[in-house]
């Protein structure tokens, strides 16, 4: 590439125009703004040639994809979670991988939140009897669900999001705070919290409403599965916002069937768009379609620092939120 041309990038999926009117300022831009779902051999085809790609979840960047995409020296995940990334074989190739953190930790938190009280106060479920005409009069104890207010909130993954939603339940709903997470927080922020340190089996059997936040992993596959499941209280609720696979979603849908739980509330799912079946055959879930960071301001936030993740790599040198470390004779092959 001469000095005066611009880096070549690819967007796959629409974003806002405004943002992609900045990314053009500075790249030579292919975009997807009709919103197809290209599937790998198309990905692979329109990659020929470009430095760069702005992907969501829902794009897998693979060794094999990889492999048939040699000028491609960036990829901007516009998600915080980035398991769609081989990370190793990207950075092998010499691959930036960057995602978009931060920017959508409060509105997650609050998605968070509604789905716990969507779940524990049956509002899907209610809301399906009135529309169906089947509320003909009040009774004591018409979809009578979970105390939220005062109980006990486990919450499984403790980083930004974790906190924001501990933040949410330990103040503004007076809730006992309980968590899970890989490395125990420092003590001052356990008690800014108000949250105690628990086992994942402790938590399982102590709290009300159970709240999933942690990234996907090999090691979080099936987190929460028919074991899980069996030492929670059958009062309890279960939510996740974290990935699917991290839910069991087989099993939950068991679990729910035979009232072994008493509700959940998903807003992501193994194999998704697909929803397991068994899940949709169950009153006492409320099921969304991943949108727990769907505010206006947030996913344009997200599009613009995807954007500059982009721009800043390819023609600054530097991304802003990289997710790999590589060695110096790959950021060298940048065109500044």
């Amino acid at each position: 590439m001469s000095s005066t041309s611009k880096p070549r990038v690819l967007v796959t999926r629409a974003i806002f125009p405004a943002v992609l009117a900045h990314l053009s300022a500075h790249c030579e831009v292919e975009s997807n703004q009709d919103d197809t779902l290209w599937v790998p051999a198309e990905l692979a085809s329109r990659l020929q040639g470009k430095a760069g790609v702005l992907t969501t979840s829902s794009e897998a960047i693979s060794a094999d994809l990889l492999r048939q995409c040699p000028d491609l020296r960036v990829v901007a995940n516009m998600a915080v979670g980035y398991n769609n990334f081989d990370l190793p074989a990207m950075t092998a190739a010499g691959v930036q991988g960057t995602n978009t953190p931060d920017v959508l930790t409060e509105s997650t938190a609050d998605f968070g939140f509604a789905l716990l009280m969507a779940t524990a106060r049956r509002i899907t479920e209610s809301e399906h009897f009135l529309r169906a005409g089947q509320w003909s009069r009040w009774r004591y104890d018409l979809f009578a669900g979970a105390e939220v207010h005062g109980s006990t909130l486990g919450i499984i993954g403790m980083g930004r999001i974790g906190q924001g939603i501990a933040r949410r339940a330990h103040f503004g709903f007076g809730m006992r705070v309980v968590y899970h997470n890989r490395s125990r927080l420092d003590d001052r922020t356990e008690a800014d919290l108000g949250a105690t340190y628990l086992s994942k089996e402790d938590l399982l059997k102590t709290a009300d409403h159970v709240l999933l936040v942690v990234p996907y992993s090999a090691a979080s596959h099936h987190t929460i599965g028919a074991p899980e499941l069996a030492l929670m209280k059958p009062t309890a609720t279960l939510v996740n916002i974290a990935r699917g696979g991290v839910v069991d979603d087989a099993a939950l849908a068991d679990a729910l069937r035979e009232r072994r739980i008493a509700a959940a509330g998903l807003d992501v799912f193994e194999g998704e768009p697909a929803v397991h079946p068994g899940l949709l055959q169950v009153p006492n879930v409320v099921l969304t379609p991943h949108i727990a960071s769907a505010t206006i301001t947030t996913r344009t936030a997200m599009a613009q620092l995807a954007v500059d993740n982009l721009i800043g790599y390819l023609v600054h040198g530097q991304a802003l939120t990289p997710v790999n470390t590589l060695p110096a004779a790959s950021k060298d092959k940048v065109s500044h």
